[in-house]
């Protein structure tokens, strides 16, 4: 995206909102690491995004969500209107409102999903409708216009979940109710846990018993799912900081970087310096 196609209204750099009313093609190699929770929303467009090295094709009215720390490239777009609002967590702190509106694990902080959600009609025009406030709230300086921003923001949010809902099936029963408390464990814990036993302890079951909860559920094994966010912080390490490898795997809870270079070559099939050099 040309810098002259993008029209930007922020406030006080903790919150923006970016407008894209274009007609081109563009192609971008270079993956970059998202520091602030963002909203895409492709209204009118085509293309394909490489989000945490996986690709993701689509095609008009899409919204995906990016959380912090995530891989975002753009391999292919061609947009005519798209928008995107980024916030800090000060703004809006998703972890706060996730038992109010459902969002964290739902639209962001999920990166064991495909990440986009299409509304329908309807939804499209209430969306709309919200960002148009947001447009004409950014464009006052009138008393309490953080608050508002704040609550537009919120109402924007809470009807991605309906929409989210509505049009995709969010299973309720105890067997997704584990695998979310697993992933979240595993979220704030990946570093310095890296067995089956360790979380399963924490769930208050065996190992064995975790595990048939997942074969139910026809996912990945725990084991196999503790090992991708490894790999996953250990893409992003090499790309976006200039650590050494040995200092990579000590973050990751790996006493023998020689041990966590063959875990992510066993996992990878490139050894931790041929993936950097390759990106």
């Amino acid at each position: 995206m040309a810098v002259q196609d993008i029209i930007n209204y922020s406030y006080q750099d903790i919150f923006t909102l970016s407008v894209v009313q274009f007609e081109k093609a563009c192609v971008f190699s270079k993956p970059e690491q998202v520091n602030e929770y963002s909203i895409y929303w492709i209204k009118k467009g085509k293309g394909v995004y490489n989000i945490d090295f996986e690709n993701y094709e689509f095609q008009d009215n899409i919204l995906f969500f990016l959380s912090p720390g995530q891989v975002f490239s753009v391999a292919s777009e061609e947009i005519e209107e798209a928008y995107r609002l980024t916030f800090v967590r000060d703004f809006y702190c998703i972890q706060t409102h996730d038992r109010e509106v459902a969002c964290n694990g739902i639209l962001f902080n999920n990166i064991y999903e495909t990440p986009f959600v299409k509304p329908c009609e309807s939804d499209t025009q209430k969306l709309k409708f919200i960002l148009e406030s947001l447009i004409e709230e950014f464009k006052t300086s009138e008393a309490a216009q953080y608050d508002m921003l704040q609550a537009y923001l919120k109402q924007f949010i809470i009807h991605a979940v309906r929409v989210k809902k509505e049009h995709h099936v969010i299973k309720q029963d105890a067997e997704t109710k584990l695998f979310k408390d697993f992933s979240v464990l595993v979220e704030q814990n990946y570093k310095t846990l890296h067995t089956v036993t360790d979380y399963a302890g924490r769930l208050g079951i065996s190992p064995k018993s975790l595990t048939k909860h997942f074969n139910k559920m026809g996912t990945q094994t725990p084991s196999d799912f503790i090992k991708n966010r490894i790999i996953l912080e250990a893409k992003r390490q090499l790309i976006y900081t200039n650590q050494a490898v040995k200092h990579i795997a000590y973050d990751l809870g790996f006493n023998d970087s020689a041990y966590f270079s063959r875990f992510f070559t066993k996992a990878t099939t490139k050894s931790p310096l041929q993936f950097k050099k390759e990106y």
